[in-house]
Parts: structure tokens; C-alpha cells; sequence
């Protein structure tokens, strides 16, 4: 896997009008198809650095570099809430971005077919939101991201919402499609079991002010399974990430 940073966030600050310091001096390098993830006390602003990596605010001070052009530049965001358009099926829903995109129809066909059939939608394709789990809701929100063949893939708690076997589910099955695709991943979790059983890199960041307290690197080799969760190995990462995390806690105010 390649170590060149694809995204480098240097010395960023972010400042709310109301004067709440979200981020200080926030330093983080992210190779090109890493799959990192955030986790932390609500609050530490580890939805404000995806928002700020997809360029939907703007820092207070530092700079956000990346070693590819603009242009060359493809980020799709996926938020918890999968926010389908309860009047449209699943197919236009995927098609949704290549639709704004102005991309017609036609052209859009194959390509909306192909990624519906890489998250296992196909047979739903007429399928209207209603009709759907809170699971399946979700591998619509994840192929419309997808549809876009970004190379930069940024999710807000994708799974937060669901039950435990769907998430573990859906868990693996995001790790399948990033082994094949090789995006660079940054995943935002409140859950340190899914970051470990996902990640290359497990960032814990503190709060008052944002910024990374602990870097972890859980140096396991893919594709990764249900044996990697059951071993000591496994639980020594979680166990690890726990810690940087009840210290990063410690200095929440009361």
C-alpha cells in the first residue's frame, strides 16, 4: 500500500462564530488508500474534519493540502442518515448524483446497474425506500456515493443507527469492496470495535479543543474475518484504543 499522503491537514483550527474552538492545531497525514478512522467523545469534531476534507466549510486557520490536482479530485460522502428521496426507487436514487451531474440517462444505465450489483441491491431496483430495511436503506446511500467512482471515501457514522448483526454485516462488506477498490477511507465511528476490525490507522481524538490524542496502527493483514474479532490480537487493539479513549474523556469538562 502506498504511504504517499493523498490528503495532509496542517496546523488546522476551526472557531465557530459562537467562539467554540472545535479544532486547534490539528496535524494529520493520510496515505492514498488508507482507510482511517475517527473516534472520540461527542463533540471532539470528528465530523467537522470530514466536512472540512470535503471542502463544506472553511478553516479557521492552516491549510488542508492534497497531492492530487482538483480536477483529479473524486470525494463522495456518506452521512448517517441514508436521506433517500422517499418518492423515487432505489435505481434513481443511486442515479441521483450522475443525474445532477447532467449525465443522461442512458449513459448513466451501466454504470447505476454495476454499482447497485456491487453492494448487493440488485432485485431492488424498483424498490421504493419504504420498502426497505434500515440495513438495505444504507447500501442505497453507499452505492450513491459509489456511483461517482470517487477516490476518496468519506463516511459519518455510516452504521450508527443499525443493530449489532446488520452493522457486522455491513462491516465486512465495506471491507470486500475497499480491498477491491482501494479507495482512501476516512470513517467516522463512535464504535472502537468496528474502527479496529476495518482500519489501517485508528485516530482518538480528544475534546476542548479537537485535536488527535492517540495514533494507532493496527497492523493486521487483510481481508480480515470473524477470527480476527475472537483473537486476543483483536482485543488488545480494542483494549489499547479504550485506553487513549478514557483519557481523552478524562479532560471533558463537566
Amino acid at each position: 500500500m502506498s504511504k504517499h499522503p493523498i490528503i495532509t491537514l496542517n496546523q488546522i483550527t476551526k472557531v465557530y462564530t459562537n467562539g467554540t474552538v472545535a479544532l486547534q492545531d490539528l496535524n494529520l497525514a493520510i496515505p492514498e488508500s488508507q482507510f482511517v478512522s475517527l473516534v472520540g467523545p461527542s463533540g471532539c469534531g470528528k465530523s467537522t474534519v470530514l466536512r472540512l476534507i470535503a471542502g463544506l466549510g472553511r478553516t479557521s486557520s492552516g491549510s488542508i493540502d492534497w497531492s492530487i490536482t482538483q480536477q483529479a479530485r473524486k470525494l463522495a460522502f456518506v452521512f448517517q442518515d441514508a436521506a433517500l428521496m422517499p418518492w423515487a426507487n432505489v435505481r434513481e436514487n443511486v442515479r441521483l448524483p450522475l443525474k445532477l451531474a447532467r449525465m443522461s440517462k442512458k449513459d448513466s444505465q451501466k454504470l447505476v446497474q454495476e454499482t447497485l450489483e456491487l453492494v448487493g441491491l440488485e432485485g431492488f431496483e424498483e424498490n421504493y425506500p419504504r420498502q426497505l430495511s434500515g440495513g438495505m436503506k444504507m447500501r442505497v446511500s453507499i452505492a450513491r456515493a459509489l456511483v461517482t467512482q470517487p477516490n476518496v471515501l468519506l463516511m459519518d457514522e455510516p452504521f450508527g443507527a443499525l443493530d449489532e448483526i446488520t452493522r457486522s454485516k455491513l462491516n465486512g462488506d465495506l471491507l470486500n469492496l475497499w480491498l477491491q477498490q482501494r479507495w482512501t477511507v476516512v470513517f467516522v465511528t463512535h464504535n472502537i470495535y468496528e474502527a479496529v476490525y476495518l482500519s489501517n490507522r485508528v485516530l482518538v481524538m480528544g475534546i476542548s479543543p479537537g485535536r488527535i490524542v492517540a495514533d494507532v496502527e493496527i497492523d493486521v493483514p487483510y481481508p480480515r474475518d470473524d477470527d480476527f474479532r475472537t483473537s486476543l490480537l483483536y482485543n488488545q487493539y480494542c483494549r489499547e484504543i479504550s485506553q487513549h479513549l478514557a483519557k481523552a474523556m478524562s479532560f471533558v469538562p463537566i
